[in-house]
């Protein structure tokens, strides 16, 4: 006698969608396409701002490896993942803000357009952190299943 096939699907509201999906794709896809354009054009820059700039590339590099790491934790529903999210949007700030605060990474900013940079760059992080800690769909995502 043969065992019926069941199969287990997870109920529909803890499925990966609304804004977490968005976290999940501007981790996983536009935070590296990002990286790469910067990187691409400060590859030049190597040669005149030596190791610092080399470093600085790969400091973003590894910080949107990890942006990856977590945008897939979030989609497939991992444990601890909202906890790696977090803390991959607070190095991610802290990344930017050193770029943004330092001479070490060439720029085309103009006089003045540092502090928008550093705020735009502390709001967009920081409402991805207060939606992590508050949101409903996050708590039921990853309290169910």
């Amino acid at each position: 006698m043969q065992s019926p096939d069941y199969q287990i699907t997870k109920p529909p509201e803890s499925r990966v969608g609304g804004w977490l999906l968005l976290l999940c794709l501007l981790l996983m896809i536009w935070q590296p396409i990002t990286v790469g354009l910067t990187a691409s054009r400060a590859l030049g820059s190597i040669a005149i701002g030596g190791l610092p700039v080399a470093l600085v590339l790969i400091l973003r590099l590894l910080v949107s490896g990890l942006g990856i790491a977590a945008g897939l934790a979030l989609l497939n529903r991992r444990t601890g993942a909202v906890g790696l999210a977090r803390i991959v949007l607070l190095v991610s700030a802290a990344a930017d803000l050193f770029v943004y605060l330092t001479p070490y990474f060439p720029s085309n900013r103009g006089p003045g357009e540092t502090p928008i940079f550093v705020t735009v760059s502390l709001v967009y992080y920081g409402v991805w952190i207060a939606y992590l800690s508050r949101s409903r769909r996050v708590r039921r995502t990853f309290t169910n299943g």
